[in-house]
């Protein structure tokens, strides 16, 4: 029989005939060149309509720039402007209206939040010119116009979350892009509330588990027990005070942490762009979904201003918040939109018959316990599960099989190059050396000697790369290569001329505590290299570091 991991990871197989994505994918970038680089590398890749069997318009990509006022507008007024702008660049430039085809139940639309400076994996973003989420991992697959490449971090969360497309047309699904999971639960079941929002899910806890599992330090999801899979959500609150808050919802059967990925309906949907209607023209004001939508929406008012207040926020802001939210939520429920439902069901009950989510409001999607994570947010962890893909592990092998690794050496040529078992190749060309315990990937070397390190998209005459470094991104016409010793990181910045500076680090450092200080011997910060960075073209100089690659390799 098959697992629930095992069906969840060959659902994400492109290869796979239960593989779907998204009829629209939104990705919410940085700035303008972001953009334009994800739309066209997405739509030449795993979001190609080549690759469709749709008649229709889909799948489509857009990708929209966060284009706020300073300090951002928070993922809650993000996500809304960012489905804002793309159905505007979808009527515009592909002559669809994508809200209209959501409440008609036609399309399910998939938003991933990229946005922001990924410090603490400096300084691997600076290397792709601060396209955080275009950061590479080593297994390669194949982009119309570029062959085998590496896949991007962003590339593998969109496949990973395509699981849940089938089952969500009608809905906005929203994502961070830098975090991987595969489900234990069932991941194929219908909504059942107008917003729903990823968490792991247990069994009540006494005060004392609640404490041991640290769920004083989380947002917390809980759903009632009485089957109607009603939930709420309360933030870093000992086992007590959340007893106290969630008694609105009777008795408690299951809680969580959140994840807060979250998915509504095209009516939710609907209502919170015309409550926010003056914030979003104005392009002004900063709210995130935990604190101003799901909480006021499912918290009594004192206890939402009471949380709010150890966040700093004054008791008449809070409460006139939750007043807002709180009246826009009514207006919701007695609107024609939530007429019609069928009465309460399960949590995950699959709907057989279009009869609408009624006077649902807000429930819970449960990933599963022992879900498996890879998180790539940090150099560490980067480094960590990028050798996960030498393991002989179960978690292991669902690594590779999500990553589409059938063998450790793909797509490669090696001369004479010794490679140990453990190793994993991907489309690299080499014609000496050794590889042991490591992870080589688009490499091109006369000759290299990696032991127990990670080497992607590099090209040199020689490169060594010792016990625990990381080499990234470089391009090397010198004699003497690349060496890199045990514990580096060294990443390649380029420019659009085709100046490479080698940013180095230590797989020690965390880039979001050194930030502002040059380490390492650089003479440059790695703030230094975002400011250099802003507004770059990464798809030109993603050419020009091809160009050059080419022309290294082709040196020796």
């Amino acid at each position: 029989m098959t697992s629930p991991i095992s069906a969840a990871v060959a659902a994400t197989t492109p290869s796979s005939p239960s593989f779907r994505t998204f009829d629209v994918t939104v990705v919410c970038t940085t700035d303008d060149e972001q953009a334009s680089y994800w739309t066209s590398r997405l739509s030449s890749g795993i979001l190609s309509s080549k690759k469709s069997s749709s008649n229709g318009p889909f799948p489509l990509v857009l990708a929209v720039s966060e284009d706020w006022s300073a300090g951002g507008a928070g993922n809650g007024l993000g996500t809304l402007y960012a489905f804002e702008k793309a159905c505007k660049v979808a009527s515009e430039k592909h002559g669809v209206d994508v809200a209209a085809e959501m409440a008609a139940g036609r399309a399910s639309v998939g938003l991933y939040h990229t946005a922001g400076k990924g410090t603490r994996l400096a300084p691997l973003p600076g290397g792709e010119n601060n396209n955080k989420p275009g950061v590479k991992l080593p297994p390669t697959h194949e982009v119309e116009g570029m062959g085998h490449t590496p896949i991007t971090i962003l590339e593998a969360v969109i496949r990973q979350t395509s699981i849940y497309s089938s089952t969500r047309a009608g809905r906005l699904s929203v994502f961070w892009g830098d975090q991987v999971f595969v489900p234990t639960a069932p991941f194929n079941l219908r909504p059942t509330h107008h917003a729903d929002i990823m968490c792991t899910l247990g069994s009540m806890p006494d005060a004392a588990t609640w404490a041991s599992e640290g769920l004083d330090k989380y947002g917390v999801i809980a759903v009632s027990a009485d089957g109607s899979g009603d939930s709420a959500q309360v933030e870093k609150v000992d086992h007590a005070t959340a007893v106290k808050m969630l008694s609105g919802l009777g008795s408690v059967g299951r809680v969580g942490p959140s994840l807060g990925s979250f998915s509504v309906s095209a009516g939710l949907l609907s209502a919170l762009r015309a409550e926010y209607r003056s914030e979003l023209d104005a392009k002004s004001g900063k709210f995130d979904t935990d604190p101003h939508f799901w909480m006021p929406m499912t918290l009594p008012e004192a206890d939402y201003v009471g949380l709010m207040g150890q966040k700093g926020v004054e008791a008449a802001e809070a409460k006139a918040h939750h007043e807002r939210m709180v009246a826009m939520k009514d207006a919701f429920l007695a609107s024609d939109v939530c007429s019609g439902g069928t009465g309460k069901r399960s949590l995950g009950a699959s709907e057989t018959s279009p009869g609408g989510l009624g006077k649902r409001l807000f429930g819970a999607v449960d990933v599963g316990a022992g879900a498996l994570w890879w998180d790539y947010g940090q150099v560490k962890l980067y480094c960590t599960n990028n050798t996960k893909l030498l393991e002989d592990s179960e978690e292991a092998d669902h690594l590779r099989s999500f990553l589409g690794v059938t063998s450790r050496q793909m797509n490669s040529s090696l001369g004479s190059t010794s490679v140990c078992a453990s190793s994993c190749v991907f489309s690299s060309t080499t014609k000496s050396g050794s590889i042991s315990s490591s992870v080589v990937s688009a490499v091109n070397a006369q000759k290299i000697e990696a032991t127990g390190a990670i080497v992607v998209n590099c090209t040199a005459k020689s490169i060594v790369a010792a016990e625990g470094s990381v080499v990234y991104n470089i391009v090397d016409s010198s004699e003497g290569g690349i060496t890199a010793a045990e514990g580096d990181v060294l990443v390649g910045v380029m420019d659009e001329e085709g100046n490479q500076t080698v940013m180095k680090s230590h797989v020690s450092i965390d880039g979001g505590k050194a930030w502002k200080t040059a380490v390492a011997g650089n003479e440059l910060t790695f703030e230094d290299v975002y400011k250099k960075n802003g507004g770059a073209n990464i798809g030109d100089i993603e050419k020009v570091r091809n160009e050059k690659i080419a022309a290294v390799a082709a040196s020796f």
